[in-house]
This record gives structure tokens, sequence and C-alpha cells, in this order.
């Protein structure tokens, strides 16, 4: 009987495993969203994506642009604060996208093809700058449609991530799945601490992009 029960203990790991999914808890940097990151999760990336934007506005950082030393790879700023960027960093690393790794990554390989401030890559800030995700999304993204009328209103989907030129700046969020009483999609964004409202018409959209190319297939 002893022999039978340790046998059930160690096959029933290997069944979860091998499964259709499982779902295994990652350590978290400091600073990861409080749902953490998992793997193997049975939503869709775009599902993943929007529930990590979404989590943020309800934690509600405080905008704070600061230039700040962080963990590499995977590294992050203390949840409570960040910036419009961090916002779309957070939201792709929920589902399993690591934009600071994949980001400096590129820009060792292909500094070139990047807005060139400084003059070497650093993995503490390039992926925080929003000419440089722009650059990555381009190459890697799904560009798509930056006009909002009842003709494209349908290409405008949950987990894209939208650029504005904002009062003179630039400035980024990420599309979420609740809308408006017009039906235009509500936003994720960060210019005065984050928060799901809508916005998406309320300054000139400059790109507009959805990543990875395949997000909703």
């Amino acid at each position: 009987m002893r022999l039978k029960w340790v046998l059930i203990g160690f096959l029933v790991p290997l069944t979860i495993a091998g499964g259709i999914w499982y779902k295994r808890e990652t350590p978290k940097p400091a600073g990861t969203l409080s749902s953490g990151v998992t793997v193997g999760t049975h939503k869709l990336a775009w599902e993943n994506i929007v529930e990590g934007a979404k989590q943020q506005a309800r934690d509600g950082a405080a905008y704070d642009a600061s230039y700040v030393r962080i963990a590499y790879p995977n590294g992050d700023l203390p949840i409570a604060q960040g910036a419009c960027t961090d916002v779309v960093i957070r939201a792709l690393r929920h589902a399993g996208y690591d934009l600071q790794q994949l980001i400096h990554e590129d820009m060792r390989a292909r500094f070139s093809e990047y807005p060139r401030r400084g003059l070497t890559t650093d993995s503490n800030i390039d992926h925080r700058r929003i000419p440089n995700q722009i650059a990555y999304f381009k190459k890697y993204g799904q560009s798509l449609t930056k006009q909002v009328n009842r003709n494209t209103l349908a290409e405008w989907q949950p987990g894209d991530i939208v650029y504005w030129n904002a009062y003179g700046r630039d400035h980024t969020g990420v599309v979420s799945d609740s809308v408006d009483p017009d039906g235009k999609p509500m936003v994720v964004h960060n210019i005065a601490g984050c928060t799901e409202e809508p916005c998406l018409t309320r300054w000139p959209i400059v790109g507009h992009y959805r990543f990875p190319r395949d997000l909703r297939d």
C-alpha cells in the first residue's frame, strides 16, 4: 500500500506538468505587479496584457519618470511609481514578454536602427524611452491605423499600444477591454498617476501597434 501511494505521488506532478496547461509562479522582481507573472496560463496573451494594465490602474502608481537602476532581466521600479512607458512594460511582462531584455538585446545588436540617446545602451532606461519602444514595435510588432472613427473602430483592440503627442510630449498607454459611452475603447496610461479613462482621442495619435504581431490569432 505504501508503495502504491509513493507511485501516485510521483506520477501526479508529471501528469499536471504534461497537461494542456499549468500554472507556475515565477520569482517576482522588485516592483512586479501584485498579481505576478504566470507561465502556461489559460488566458490568451492579449487578455494577460489587458489584465496587467488594469491591475496597474487599480494600484494607481504615481507618475515618476526618474532614472532608476534596476535589475536585469525582468527589472522594475517600485510598483508605487512609474512613467507612461512603465505601463506598457508591466502590461507586456504580465503576458510573459520582458520588453527590457527584448529592447536591450536588439539595441546591442542593431544600435544604428534606434534613436541615439547617449553613446551606449543602458538596460536601466532604454526600454523606458518612447522612441525606442516605437522603433522596436515598428520592426517586430504590427503597425495599425492611427485614425479613430466609425470605419476604423474595430481595428482598435484590447491589448494594443497607443502613442500620442500629448501637450508637445511623447505619451503612451494600453488599450483596455472597456469602452466609453461612444463605444471607443478606454486606455490605461500614466500621465499624473496610473488610471483607466476615455482618452484615446484626447491627444493626436502618432502610433498604434500590436505586439506580438499574431497577438489576436
